[in-house]
């Protein structure tokens, strides 16, 4: 049989199981259509691309896998927060009980910090501040086990059959979901405008112990500002990878994109972009971040050092040889 009939006959037989798998956790999504073409070279584990408007599944990977989604929770988060009609304008304060057990990272919102809901909202959906997120739960009416409670009710009732939560940050990789179904969770957070306000602004800041203190959107495709993106989360913890959910206009469609487990720094941003030049033709793939291969001497362990954006916690060389000591990546 030739190449050609080959890659035919495996794009049908990927679309009859995906049709199967997404029927049985999918509901409501169209039977994946056979394609002779694909993305190049996606790196994610898991990978799913559909047609917002048509509910047609574009393109699928791995998509029956259920594991963890890290902090892509804090769009449940954000739901539930919303879904109470608790009164935004309130404040809410950082207490010991929002301080990470789990992994132990730190925060930039010291105990005692005291915020508007609306301002932890915002701070937990676009900087993926996990006090921010606990303390949604924390200050909900009967405490963070009923908040647990009403987001595993809820993602029940969006048909989300292999979706666990069990607390409000996605710090614990208990917290398991598929694509499919974060698909349907970002369908349903694209309903909420704040969710799509403070998931895709830039920058935003808060005050804290009497100054300012400005937080990022940790999405860099949403700080790029050359996408049009609707709603967006990032994830990250050691067991989940790196992860991304968005909805976005991709050559003047609606597409909601689902990358989990994706271990390079710039992996998950990188499929995006090539999940971007396969929809739209044209489309220029952006240039791979300058990474330092080769230092000697004090400048270029300078370089190194700066050239790790907040990741190289110290570097030093001597007789053209250099030692670069990495902090752990900061989950998200």
């Amino acid at each position: 049989m030739k190449a050609g009939g080959r890659k035919h006959l495996l794009a049908r037989a990927r679309a009859a199981v995906l049709a199967l798998c997404l029927g049985a956790t999918s509901a409501g999504y169209a039977a994946v259509s056979p394609r002779d073409d694909e993305p190049d070279a996606l790196k994610s584990a898991t990978v799913l691309v559909i047609d917002e408007q048509t509910g047609e599944v574009l393109y699928g990977k791995n998509t029956t896998a259920v594991a963890p989604i890290a902090s892509i929770t804090k769009l449940m988060t954000a739901i539930v927060t919303l879904d109470a009609n608790l009164p935004l304008d309130e404040r809410v304060s950082i207490t010991e009980d929002d301080v990470d057990t789990y992994k132990g990272t730190r925060s930039r919102l010291p105990v005692g910090t005291a915020l508007t809901r609306a301002e932890m909202l915002h701070l937990a959906l676009m900087a993926s501040e996990n006090r921010a997120a606990s303390s949604l739960g924390n200050s909900y009416p009967g405490g963070q086990a009923a908040f647990v409670a009403a987001m595993n009710a809820k993602a029940l009732e969006l048909g989300m059959k292999d979706t666990r939560f069990v607390e409000p940050t996605g710090l614990s990789s208990d917290n398991v979901s598929s694509a499919p179904d974060l698909a349907k969770l970002v369908t349903a957070a694209k309903g909420y405008p704040l969710i799509r306000e403070y998931s895709t602004s830039t920058a935003y800041e808060v005050e804290i112990r009497g100054r300012r203190v400005a937080f990022g959107n940790t999405n860099g495709l949403v700080r790029s500002g050359d996408w049009d993106i609707g709603i967006s989360k990032t994830g990250f913890i050691r067991e989940a990878g790196r992860c991304l959910v968005m909805q976005a206009r991709v050559a003047a469609r609606s597409v909601i994109i689902v990358l989990l487990d994706s271990w390079g720094s710039f992996t998950r941003i990188a499929d995006a972009a090539r999940i971007r030049a396969w929809l739209e033709p044209g489309y220029a793939l952006p240039a791979p971040p300058p990474t330092a291969r080769k230092a000697s001497g004090k400048a270029s362990v300078k370089q190194v050092a700066k050239s790790g954006k907040g990741n190289v916690k110290a570097a030093k060389g001597a007789n053209g040889r250099v030692q670069v000591q990495m902090k752990a990546p900061k989950p998200r």
